[in-house]
Parts: structure tokens; sequence; C-alpha cells
């Protein structure tokens, strides 16, 4: 929880926008400011407010140093963290503005199906994807490939998988940035990080990574003109999943951190406040390097998300005895949330190139701009925020005030409680039990695994949506309530 003293040094400067002084920490270069009501602020832990404050002395931001709704302590950003570096004027990339599950993100898929069709079934269709879905720690997926294959992968992304015959071009359509990040050089990623991530392309991973049957209920639609746009109906039955790079973005993150603390401050003269804020000019060998390594793991994401689609489409054709088309499968978007990407921004009236790093936060792109799908030019893009298993999740439209935070949004409920904390609160075999008498259904590798992301470990996922409604920057579409799962 926040302090009540620190709570006294933040000032609403409009509504749920808080702000934090430059003078709160020497070498502020920027403010801080953070996205909430008052709740959710007083939910916060004083990490955030510290993590934020250390980001605003990084050289090269701009504009604030931004946090969240759903903001809670991570490694040198605070999940939910949002800050954008003028690479023309000493801007860094810093792997802890990224995280270590580089573009961990969210992928929606509707159906024809309603929930009549589905209820019946949930079981089987929950215990295919169980098995056809590898989950946990270490999992490997089905996908046999050979070092330069995998290299390939890490350059490529979705493409490669979608053009050995895992899924359509429409796909690639509505993935952000089209599946692959450009500009990927496998050649600066290590064999160790190749051998861990060589064998986990198709693989959901454990922790609070989920696959997940969700069922949108009449009442949860909240704008149906555009919830028609996006392909939702009242009744439908929808898939949504949730993972990243897995152990290859963890050691490529750990590999170039290290790289940084080596260099950073006697070769480039920069001194941060906390070494897990390690950081390199964008324009140096090390990061140019680094930020090439960070695109290879955000492609092997993409890639591994496309291939988990394909075993959905498969899974749901056995079920119900017919193909994929006929069931209406199709991709409404896929969004990262651990990411740098250079864009331009508007800042002060000029027309910036900035490095906008999101960790735990998700891009919010409105109608007109480009790197939109063409489906979605004109309305803008869909925004996902996942919540726990036991509450529901989020589709959002991005608004036009994302431009006052780098159009960057929420990503999920946001941490209240440690997983060691939860463990001891929760039984997850018990937790298992309760939920399926309330209609979820849930397979699980382990039960403390699903004690770590019971419920009352996150926030108010209502509260997270409503409040990024009320700063103006995406809005509630739809919520989308979960009646099957799996989970690492």
């Amino acid at each position: 929880m926040v302090s009540q003293e620190k709570l006294k040094l933040l000032k609403e400067v409009e509504s749920c926008v808080y702000e934090l002084a430059r003078g709160y920490k020497p070498g502020m270069i920027v403010p801080v400011r953070i996205i909430a009501d008052e709740k959710l602020l007083k939910e916060m832990d004083d990490a955030v407010l510290e993590q934020a404050s250390n980001v605003a002395t990084l050289p090269g931001i701009v504009g604030y140093s931004f946090a969240m709704p759903d903001a809670h302590w991570g490694y040198g950003f605070s999940i939910g963290g949002v800050a954008a570096f003028d690479v023309e004027n000493n801007g860094v990339i810093s792997p802890g503005g990224i995280g270590f599950d580089i573009n961990c993100g969210m992928r929606l898929i509707a159906t024809n199906l309603t929930i009549s069709d589905v209820r019946p079934k949930i079981k089987e269709l929950v215990d295919g994807l169980f098995e056809r879905v590898p989950c946990g720690v270490g999992s490997k997926g089905f996908l046999r490939l050979n070092k330069q294959e995998f290299k390939q992968v890490c350059e490529e992304g979705a493409r490669w998988i979608v053009e050995k015959g895992y899924g359509y071009e429409e796909d690639l359509e509505t993935t952000e940035e089209s599946g692959c990040m450009p500009g990927a050089d496998a050649s600066k990623v290590s064999d160790r990080a190749i051998a861990r991530g060589i064998d986990q392309v198709g693989t959901l991973g454990s922790g609070n990574h989920y696959l997940e049957i969700q069922w949108l209920k009449p009442e949860n639609i909240f704008d149906k003109t555009i919830a028609k746009r996006f392909g939702l109906f009242e009744d439908q039955v929808v898939v949504m999943f949730h993972c990243g790079s897995r152990g290859f973005g963890h050691q490529v993150a750990s590999d170039y951190l290290k790289i940084f603390l080596d260099v950073m401050e006697k070769k480039y003269g920069i001194k941060i406040i906390d070494r897990e804020l390690a950081a390199a000019p964008f324009y140096s060998k090390e990061g140019q390097d680094y930020f090439a390594a960070m695109k290879c793991a955000m492609n092997m994401s993409f890639a591994n998300r496309q291939l988990i689609l394909h075993r959905v489409r498969e899974v749901f054709a056995r079920v119900f005895k017919k193909d994929a088309d006929a069931l209406g499968i199709r991709q409404v978007y896929d969004v990262a949330h651990n990411s740098a990407k250079l864009e331009e921004h508007e800042w002060q009236a000029k027309r910036l190139k900035l490095l906008v790093h999101r960790k735990g936060a998700t891009r919010a792109f409105v109608a007109g701009m480009k790197d939109l799908p063409k489906k979605y030019a004109d309305i803008g893009q869909p925004v996902i925020i996942g919540g726990s298993m036991e509450t529901g999740s989020y589709l959002l439209l991005a608004q036009p005030k994302a431009k006052e935070t780098f159009y960057s949004t929420a990503h999920g409920s946001g941490r209240t409680m440690s997983r060691e904390k939860a463990k001891k609160l929760v039984r997850g075999e018990k937790l298992l039990r309760e939920m399926e008498t309330r209609g979820i259904y849930v397979r699980a590798v382990s039960y403390a695994g699903v004690a770590e992301e019971a419920g009352l470990a996150y926030k108010n996922i209502d509260e997270v949506a409503e409040v990024t409604e009320k700063a103006g920057i995406s809005k509630r579409v739809a919520k989308l309530i979960p009646i099957g799962n799996i989970k690492g």
C-alpha cells in the first residue's frame, strides 16, 4: 500500500491522473504521472512511486514517467510502467523497461459459437487444449526446429509459422507489427538463449499465463457498435490467451543486462539510481545489439502465440467435428505488452523520434494512425486487458487522450499480493473445486500455480478498466467471463 506520507505528495492534475513533482528525488528529469483513481492509487505499493521516479532520472526521457492503473513492483520499471526516450538526444534503451518475458502479450480469438453450443462440451474442450498446448515450467512444443530454423523464427516471427501452414494471412493482419518486428538479428542472440528457446515455440509457460475460453454475456457489452466491428455478439464464446517468449526472452534480457552493467558507466558515463535500470545509449553498439536481440524475442513470442492459435483451431474442430472456418475461428487482435518500439510522437509542438518502453502496458493507437490493421484503421486499435482466471478480461478501444501517454494503456488487473502470500492464503485444489461450482472448469499443471493466481491476489479488473476509460486512454467495449481455463 502507498503510505499516507507519500500520498500527500501526489497531486490530482485531472480526472484519474496524479502527478509526483520532479523535486521528489534528485536527478529527476521529468515528473511522474500515475493513471489511477484514489482507491487504485492506495492499493499500489510504495515501490511503484520509487521505481517510476527512478525511471524519471534516465537520460533522454521525455514528458513523464508513467504508471498505469495496474502498476505494481517489477524489475527496474514497475510492471505497468511507460517511458519514452528521445533517441536523437541521448535517449537510452533499458532491458528493465521491457522485462524478462519480452513481448508477453494477449491474443483474442472469436468464434461463431454461443454459450449453449459450448457449455455442454467445455470439459472436452479444456481437456483437449490442456493436452495440445504444453504448459508449465520447462514445457516443450510439438514443433521440432533445428538451430537455423529457430533463428529464422526469431527474424521472421509469426509469418514463418503461417508459411509452414499453421495459420492464415489474416492472422498476421490482426497481429501487432503484423507478427514481425523488422530489424531482428539472430546473430545478436547468445547460444544459451537459443538453447533455452528452441523447443518452446507453441507453449504457454507458467505463472500468470493462461489459455481461456470466455463467454460474452449480453449485459457485458458496453459499446454494441464497436463490438460488432470487432466481430463480437451477445452470448458468443471466444478464446483468449496470454503468453510470451518464455526462457528465450528471459535469457536475452539477462545477457544484455550484464553487458550494460559492464559498459554503462565506464564507457558511456551513465550513472543510475538503481542497477536494475541498467541502460545504454540507444545508438551505441550495445544498445543497437540489444534492440536487434530484443526484436528476436518479440518475434519468437509472436510465433509462439501463432502456433497456439493453430492448436486452438485443431481442438475446436475435433470437438465440434467441423473445420475451423465453419466454426468462425478468427483472430480479433494480438497485442504486446513488454516491448520497446521506435515511434514518432508529438511533444511540446515538436515531432520526435522516441523509443517507447512499455512494460506491462499495451499500445493504444487511435483511428488514422499508421501501423493499424486496415480493418481497424477508421476506428482504432483493439486493446486487451487480461484479468485473473476467476474474474474475466476486457476488450477496449484506444481513445484520443492516449496521446498524452504516448498512446499507451493498461495491460491487466495487476497484482496486489505476492505469489508466496497467495499460496499461504489459498489451497489450489479447493479453489479449483469452488471455481467449477461457479461454472469455470480449470486444468492446471500444479495446485501451487493455481493458488498463486487466485483472484484475491489481483486488483479489481472492473476498476482498472473503468479508470482507463475515465482517464480517456481506452474505453470499454466488452467484458469476457471465463468458463474454461488451462494454466501452467
